[in-house]
């Protein structure tokens, strides 16, 4: 799963490393319940609709990437029990740029350009969950955080060649 507030590259990231069947979205959920990838009043059937394609995609093929923020405890919790599950490993790639450069992204964004309220309440967000280590704590079998812009441009993921599972 993508950890990180609007605007840190999370869908960027996806898109440069998975499938597009891979990648469950949360604004694309949004898009497909209301027609707005931004109408947080159906946060909770977009969610409940992903929550059913992770599992049957874990169950499946295998590969899924949780394209969200992600900053909660819960909302982790509950994409790591259907890994869990599924008896699939469950990575956190967290992306801890500097919130200058979030902020820029955000506004430059094509499209939607989340309220830097917003924004900056996801900054520190993921700060505290950072700071507290409680990402680390909460099973994955892997946490990768990135804090520079340059190693997230450069970033390389492996991919097993063997079997999805």
């Amino acid at each position: 799963m993508l950890v990180g507030p609007a605007g840190s590259g999370k869908t960027t990231l996806a898109g440069r490393f998975f499938d597009d069947r891979e990648i469950l979205s949360s604004d694309r959920y949004r898009e497909m319940i209301s027609g707005d990838e931004a109408d947080q009043s159906v946060t909770g059937p977009a969610f409940a609709r992903l929550h059913r394609d992770l599992e049957r995609r874990l169950n499946g093929s295998g590969t899924a990437v949780v394209d969200a923020t992600n900053l909660r405890p819960g909302a982790r919790r509950e994409l790591l029990n259907r890994a869990r599950a599924a008896k699939v490993p469950a990575v956190a790639i967290a992306l801890d740029l500097p919130p200058e450069v979030v902020r820029a992204r955000n506004d430059g964004r094509d499209g939607r350009v989340v309220d830097a309220a917003v924004v900056s309440r996801h900054l520190a967000e993921l700060r505290s969950e950072l700071d507290s280590k409680r990402i680390e704590s909460e099973g994955f079998d892997a946490v990768y955080v990135i804090r520079d812009p340059d190693a997230l441009e450069s970033l390389v993921i492996l991919r097993s060649s063997g079997p999805a599972r």
